[in-house]
């Protein structure tokens, strides 16, 4: 029976989503339970399965960021009649006309041709109300966007969040506005072409972007193809390589899902928040000896332990807690605390959700299976979005001192370093002591360097008197 293959709602607070990866292609067979695409949301990569088996009759969308339930595809039989599945105006072609499909999706562009940007690529009448998805509005909050000025790339000019960023990072440069329709604003996206670089009297469309991106190609490949020669000197030069060789030394491997994704969110991050980060020196002895007496009934480990004095510090120091959107810090009257896991292919938050209501056991066992599960590439959206704050630990490797990013819209990050037995000077004796760096990145937005200070000495007074949890 044939299925129409959607964008899944993966939590209860997804709205939208990135197609990415197309595992399989027009035409092929698919299984019930084979990996058909890749689905990209703001802290996760997940692996979509096929519920279905048949062929993969159709695909809408190639890429792009779309909304939950939005239809991506079709399987069926063969044989099967499916045009009653497929969106309106939209129709079948044989995979071997099928070609490169826009971001937006076959449907999309079969129904809005160039004459129809024109109305989609005007900006709401005054007082109208302007179309954009809800993570485009928050996107616009946080970077400080006012959306009447963001030309919708999306279906009937609907702003995104790529529209919002790609805005806000132009208005950055202070890049030139430039005019160009919805249509070839995402063909100058697929093929990484800056609208700015085209010169063309009036709005810019679509062949407009792909005579640019076919006459840049053919430079770049003329000068692939010159020898280089030396400066005043007119001695050819092959391409850098191994002495003797002229061989390239480079090779190109496309970035993960999982990596593009961080790659995102760590350069938004650093956009978005002007930080400071400070750090703190405390003597892990009392910690230690905690630990030991604990080892008979659980393992419990630094990570823990610090997630539980974090928790009660937090409590106690609101502006570390809350979160930035537009003009207003947003209070959070719960403590989830963020865990980062390193994988292979990257890193992953699990959230410690009401960990300020939580006993030690409790925290470390959850720790210990949210760990589990992100090696397991198992951890489902609930568990990795809601963080208020986020704890980081690179002590294993050795490392003394880092700058941790901050995980948005978290505004700090407690970044936990290796113990040295380091030589401290007590009574007018030289002795040695177990001494563990902590580095905290915040968000001097909200969080000014007296708070800072004041939050991470209240850490090590718990945890060089962990008694002190108790009161």
């Amino acid at each position: 029976m044939a299925e129409l293959v959607v964008l899944p709602k993966l939590g209860l607070t997804m709205t939208e989503g990135t197609v990415s990866n197309w595992r399989k292609a027009k035409g092929d067979r698919v299984e019930q339970g084979d990996i058909l695409f890749d689905v990209e949301t703001d802290k996760i990569s997940n692996e979509i399965e096929a519920k279905t088996s048949g062929v993969l009759r159709e695909i809408l969308v190639e890429e792009g960021t779309v909304e939950v339930f939005h239809p991506l595809a079709v399987i069926a039989e063969a044989s099967e009649d499916i045009s009653s599945l497929l969106p309106a105006g939209a129709s079948l072609k044989p995979a071997a006309e099928e070609g490169a499909s826009s971001a937006a999706g076959a449907s999309v562009q079969a129904a809005a041709g160039e004459d129809d940007e024109a109305a989609a690529d005007a900006p709401a009448a005054p007082g109208g109300r302007i179309k954009a998805s809800p993570l485009a509005r928050r996107t616009a909050r946080t970077l400080g966007v006012e959306l009447s000025s963001v030309r919708g790339t999306g279906p009937l000019g609907r702003i995104t969040d790529g529209d919002v960023r790609r805005y806000a990072e132009s208005a950055r440069q202070g890049s030139p506005k430039v005019r160009i329709s919805p249509a070839a604003a995402k063909e100058a996206a697929a093929l990484g072409v800056n609208p700015a670089d085209i010169r063309r009297d009036g709005r810019i469309m679509k062949e407009d972007v792909r005579s640019f991106a076919a006459a840049e190609g053919q430079a770049a490949e003329s000068a692939a193809q010159a020898p280089a020669s030396a400066t005043g000197g007119g001695i050819s030069r092959p391409a850098a390589g191994p002495a003797g060789t002229g061989e390239q030394t480079v090779s190109r491997v496309p970035m993960s899902a999982m990596r593009k994704v961080i790659a995102k969110r760590m350069r938004e991050s650093v956009d978005i928040s002007p930080s400071v980060t400070y750090n703190m020196r405390l003597d892990t002895t009392a910690l230690a000896n905690l630990r030991r007496q604990l080892q008979a009934s659980r393992k419990i480990t630094y990570t823990d332990l610090l997630v539980a004095i974090t928790a009660k510090a937090l409590l106690e120091f609101p502006l570390l807690n809350c979160s930035i959107e537009g003009n207003e810090l947003v209070f959070h009257k719960a403590v989830h605390i963020g865990v980062a896991v390193g994988l292979e292919g990257g890193l992953v938050v699990p959230v410690v959700r009401d960990a300020h209501l939580k006993g030690l056991g409790e925290i470390s066992e959850e720790v210990r299976l949210l760990a589990a599960a992100a090696r397991d590439n198992a951890l489902t959206p609930a568990e990795m979005t809601g963080g208020t704050f986020t704890i980081t630990n690179l002590g294993m490797y050795g490392m003394e001192s880092f700058s941790p990013i901050i995980n948005q819209p978290e505004v700090a990050i407690l970044g936990v370093n290796a113990i040295v037995d380091t030589p401290v000077a007590v009574n007018g004796e030289v002795v040695v002591k177990p001494l563990m760096n902590l580095s905290l990145t915040a968000d001097h937005r909200a969080v000014d360097g007296a708070v800072a200070a004041g939050f991470m000495q209240r850490i090590k007074a718990y945890a060089e008197n962990p008694a002190l949890l108790l009161l």
